[in-house]
């Protein structure tokens, strides 16, 4: 049992800690863009990829010791929510500021198109609750996050590496599948609680409509 605890505090631990170090990788790459050092760029990218990394881990070591709970479930979207809030509208400062107004204009798509469908399964997994309905996280939204984490490192290596080497094309592209990815992902989980929504948008026969 005392094995068990330990294994569950392991994978709490990790699921918590993407915010923490999220907010590292915020403040390095802030300063970074007014007092260029090396070291500051390491520690704020180190920071970013420990924050994803920590995605990959806390689902695989929570399936592979059987301690997978409802708080985990809920608490590793909420952090990917808090990753995205942190990175997206951070990376577009930086392109503004490095005059790349091309990916200015793209993160600030993928932003509305990101958090818009972060939003809309999280109020699906509101009604899916209702219904006792599990709030994990579908392949769709797996495959999502697979891509979308590493793009975002990628598109901080382009904007703020001291020695270039990430053709834009291959970023434009990979862009574009991230934001094809993110429609999908958006349509899959509509589609598994859409019999919920449905449910959920009809009165019982005790209710009364209200004018």
């Amino acid at each position: 049992m005392a094995g068990r605890s330990i294994e569950l505090g392991i994978v709490t631990f990790l699921t918590v800690a993407r915010f923490p170090l999220i907010l590292v990788f915020f403040a390095c790459a802030i300063v970074y863009t007014r007092v260029e050092s090396l070291w500051l760029f390491v520690v704020a990218f180190t920071s970013l990829v420990a924050s994803a990394v920590t995605d990959l881990f806390d689902g695989m070591l929570a399936r592979r010791f059987d301690v997978e709970t409802q708080f985990g479930a809920h608490a590793d979207p909420l952090m990917d929510k808090f990753f995205y809030l942190t990175t997206l509208p951070l990376l577009i400062f930086i392109a503004m500021d490095n005059g790349d107004m091309q990916q200015a204009v793209i993160l600030l798509l993928m932003t509305l198109m990101f958090l818009t469908r972060d939003q809309w399964v999280t109020f699906l997994r509101s009604i899916g609750a209702i219904y006792n309905v599990s709030g994990g996280a579908h392949w769709a939204g797996k495959l999502r996050t697979a891509i979308n984490f590493p793009l975002l490192g990628a598109i901080y290596v382009y904007e703020e590496c001291p020695i270039q080497f990430i053709p834009q094309p291959l970023l434009i592209f990979a862009e574009i599948v991230a934001l094809t990815v993110n429609a999908i992902s958006a349509i899959t989980y509509t589609a598994f609680y859409w019999p919920y929504l449905k449910r959920s948008a009809h009165l019982h026969p005790d209710e009364k409509a209200t004018p």
